[in-house]
């Protein structure tokens, strides 16, 4: 039987300046500007729609002094999917940029690392450095979907529907997962922040909030391996993924086709 083919879209929701300094570690020494866009991703199938990532609302992006500039969520109807029709969701962390409005998604099952739950819960969140990225609302709504028998628990690699694959990675945090998407060009990975941007996989160099540096540069290693080329491997934050790829017509803000090939 042959594998179903979905149409991966990549919709940015906010921005926010960054340095080139901010990127990397070691600090990189030719400092200049390097901005980060936010996205979520929704794989639209023939029989199945699926999210990836739910994003951050507006009160977190002002708390965060963040650029928001449309809801996630909100956003899937631009491309013909009414949110509450959305049943598996894709947590590939629980960093608030990731994992926030979930009661805006009423019939979502949520799917997550064990492993990230731990880490969200866990001993090492009595470190304000380990705690930083994580909003405990997001978190403890979560838990709470737990309780409702809302959240699917994978340890390790594991598939959440047909053409539809989770990889375990780890390294930005402890249960971080990536997608592995099946599409007209072929698979797609979906690094999120196992790889930030083009440049830190590419080059090896590692993201400066990480729990493992280890589990990150073999992440960076793995993504390649997997993805087979840089141009089925596409990194969570970087807006060079706008500029390489189609975008929606009419979509100001941005939405890009990653199940078409490469402009470039």
């Amino acid at each position: 039987m042959s594998l179903p083919r979905y149409e991966v879209y990549a919709i940015k929701y906010a921005s926010m300046p960054r340095r080139r300094r901010d990127n990397f570690l070691p600090a990189d020494d030719h400092d200049g500007p390097m901005p980060m866009d936010f996205f979520v991703w929704l794989l639209k199938g023939e029989t199945e729609n699926i999210l990836v990532d739910t994003g951050f609302s507006q009160a977190t992006g002002v708390k965060r002094n963040r650029q928001w500039l449309r809801c996630p969520i909100e956003a899937c109807r631009t491309l013909g999917v009414d949110p509450a029709s959305l049943g598996d969701v894709i947590l590939t962390h629980l960093h608030y940029d990731h994992a926030g409005n979930l009661p805006l998604l009423p019939s979502a099952r949520f799917h997550v690392q064990d492993g990230e739950l731990d880490y969200a819960t866990g001993r090492c969140m009595c470190h304000a450095a380990m705690r930083h990225a994580y909003a405990v609302d997001d978190v403890v709504e979560l838990v709470r979907k737990v309780y409702a028998d809302r959240v699917v628990f994978h340890a390790g690699d594991g598939s959440v529907a047909p053409g539809v694959e989770l990889l375990l990675i780890g390294g930005h945090t402890k249960g971080l997962q990536a997608v592995r998407v099946h599409t007209e060009r072929g698979w797609v990975v979906l690094a999120s922040d196992a790889g930030h941007y083009y440049e830190n996989i590419e080059g090896e160099r590692p993201f400066p909030i990480v729990f493992s540096v280890a589990d990150m540069l073999a992440g960076h290693r793995r993504l390649m391996d997997i993805a087979g080329s840089a141009t089925h491997l596409v990194p969570g934050h970087d807006p060079e993924v706008l500029a390489r790829y189609p975008r929606v017509a009419g979509d100001a803000i941005g939405t890009a086709l990653l199940h078409q090939p490469p402009r470039r």
